[in-house]
């Protein structure tokens, strides 16, 4: 069950779970407020939890509210683009040939056919990166299987404008968003680490940052990590 609580000009998500203990986060990109909450915890007693931690939530959001964000990209000769956490300056290259993404030095050659309009580059360009994300994951995934002692039946690479990555533990699958293609390799790391951690542990509770805690000692450093990076120019969460 979802409730909402408002805190002056801050509103807060609150989701009941069936959890011991109450726990508070604060979301980047926009500084998204959510508490996970005990079934039967009443709301006026969560407003008072809520009140305490005010100070603290108010920091976080202006931490993340100063994060950079990237501008919308046009797909024009020497735009920025990152791939694994590295600048590459785009040159659009039109031929009358099939279309192909190729890194070169510090530069991302675009081949493309005369006349392709900014759409169809775009196209391009998040398909090659799902394809890197695709051939990045496997090995991570077979890598942290026998540590962790869980089995994925499936990933899947999409676009997501709300999370970094998602996890279903009833069917064993894990979701990862196409933008951690342009992040550090650590940080894809981390997030596939996370989703795993799922398996053994639904929610966001002690015991899932204990087992974090005890597979990956440094993820809140790579957490810290990946939410310093610019952001999308969308508005979106994790």
């Amino acid at each position: 069950m979802v409730k909402r609580i408002t805190l002056g000009d801050i509103d807060v998500e609150v989701v009941f779970k069936d959890i011991k203990n109450v726990h508070l986060s604060v979301h980047p990109p926009t500084g998204r407020v959510r508490i996970s909450a005990p079934s039967r915890m009443s709301l006026d007693n969560i407003r008072i939890f809520a009140i305490s931690k005010l100070a603290w939530i108010k920091q976080q959001q202006k931490k993340l509210q100063e994060q950079d964000r990237e501008s919308p990209r046009e797909y024009l000769d020497r735009e920025s683009h990152f791939v694994w956490g590295k600048r590459y300056l785009l040159e659009v290259i039109e031929i009358d040939k099939a279309p192909s993404i190729e890194l070169k030095h510090n530069r991302m050659l675009l081949q493309v056919r005369p006349g392709t309009d900014e759409q169809r580059k775009r196209d391009l360009v998040e398909g090659w990166y799902r394809t890197q994300l695709k051939e990045a994951v496997p090995p991570l995934i077979a890598k942290w299987e026998p540590i962790m002692e869980v089995r994925v039946n499936r990933f899947f690479v999409q676009r997501m404008k709300t999370k970094w990555g998602s996890c279903n533990p009833h069917a064993g699958n894990i979701r990862l968003n196409t933008e951690l293609a342009k992040k550090p390799p650590e940080c894809l790391e981390y997030i596939v680490v996370h989703e795993m951690a799922h398996l053994l542990e639904p929610t966001h509770s002690d015991r899932f940052k204990a087992l974090m805690d005890r597979f990956m000692p440094k993820w809140q450093f790579y957490l810290d990590h990946l939410n310093r990076l610019p952001v999308s120019h969308e508005d979106w969460d994790y």
